[in-house]
């Protein structure tokens, strides 16, 4: 990281910046351009490791990409607005940015990614495994294997 005052190197306050994180971005391979969508997500840690799950679709580009290249990199940020400095305005960000695989996941899995995910959307009221039961949606989960954060006014 080019500027190193900026960097948030405590793994703990990584994933609490990535819990106030209302959108997840996932960066996948393309033939011509890089893809990147937007998604909601939910977390945990499980054994030091941060994993993320999402739901989307059964089929679509997403997908399609993903089964070509399971390599991912995620981006989520919070922009707690402007600030002038002593010679411009700047923006007063938090940002984390990941690199992993990511992998479709079913059954008891695929429940967790769920109440993970309701749960950290803040949504009451549905059934994980109800939600799953329906076979319209697929689970994915994306194992993180480094992670770091930023942070412009520490």
């Amino acid at each position: 990281m080019r500027k190193s005052n900026r960097e948030i190197n405590d793994f703990n306050k990584i994933v609490e910046l990535l819990d106030k994180c209302q959108v997840l971005r996932l960066g996948l391979y393309s033939d011509d351009y890089p893809y990147i969508v937007p998604l909601s997500f939910g977390w945990e840690v499980n054994e030091g490791k941060l994993n993320i799950y999402f739901h989307c679709a059964k089929e679509g580009k997403k997908v399609d990409l993903i089964a070509k290249n399971n390599k991912v990199c995620v981006e989520a940020d919070i922009l707690n607005g402007y600030r002038a400095t002593e010679r411009s305005v700047t923006a007063d960000y938090e940002s984390v940015i990941g690199f992993g695989t990511v992998k479709e996941v079913v059954g008891s899995e695929a429940v967790h990614g769920i109440k993970l995910l309701l749960e950290h959307c803040g949504i009451d009221g549905y059934s994980p495994e109800d939600c799953v039961l329906m076979g319209i949606v697929a689970v994915y989960k994306i194992t993180v294997d480094s992670i770091t954060g930023k942070k412009r006014f520490m």
